[in-house]
């Protein structure tokens, strides 16, 4: 866990630069991270000043720069960054997603089957996710573990998508 306290602010940003900087695999202009949590890009500018001050965020200059994210950010938002990370499939409304990779997933109230919560952390962006939409995870690598259930909330600053789960299969068929 990292001992770097951040805003959630900061939190944000620093997770949205994490995924653009995925999708893309260059540097991310600020401009782009400013649309996409709705502040104005000179907002985005000075909070990237700080983090790069708390080694979080490294500048790339020319017409081609912006911002990237260093291993730092990803321990400060407690992503583990893998090579060859095992895929475990996710999909959203019948749908399966691209670009994104279930990270964990944690399981609350499972002594309360009624009001059973799963917590999904992905790596990739949770915003086209909504309350109320259908989401599948899995089946997991090694239980074959597949979990079905409406979305009951989203946290952004740290890219997780609760469930409130309707059904759990192990071994679930691929």
């Amino acid at each position: 866990m990292s001992s770097i306290e951040l805003t959630d602010s900061q939190k944000k940003i620093l997770q949205e630069l994490v995924d653009l900087y995925r999708e893309s695999e260059s540097a991310v202009k600020g401009e782009a991270i400013a649309e996409m949590v709705d502040r104005n890009p000179g907002t985005i500018r000075n909070q990237m000043q700080s983090l790069k001050a708390l080694q979080l965020v490294e500048g790339v200059p020319g017409p081609k720069g912006g911002y990237k994210p260093t291993a730092n950010a990803y321990s400060a938002l407690d992503i583990e960054e893998m090579d060859e990370p095992e895929s475990v499939p996710l999909s959203h409304n019948g749908e399966v997603v691209e670009n994104v990779n279930v990270q964990e997933i944690d399981l609350l109230s499972v002594h309360h089957p009624e009001k059973c919560r799963a917590e999904i952390h992905i790596q990739g962006s949770v915003r086209d996710f909504h309350e109320g939409d259908t989401v599948t995870v899995g089946p997991t690598p090694k239980s074959s573990l597949a979990i079905t259930g409406r979305v009951d909330g989203i946290v952004d600053t740290d890219n997780t998508i609760i469930l409130d789960t309707q059904s759990m299969r192990a071994p679930a068929e691929g």
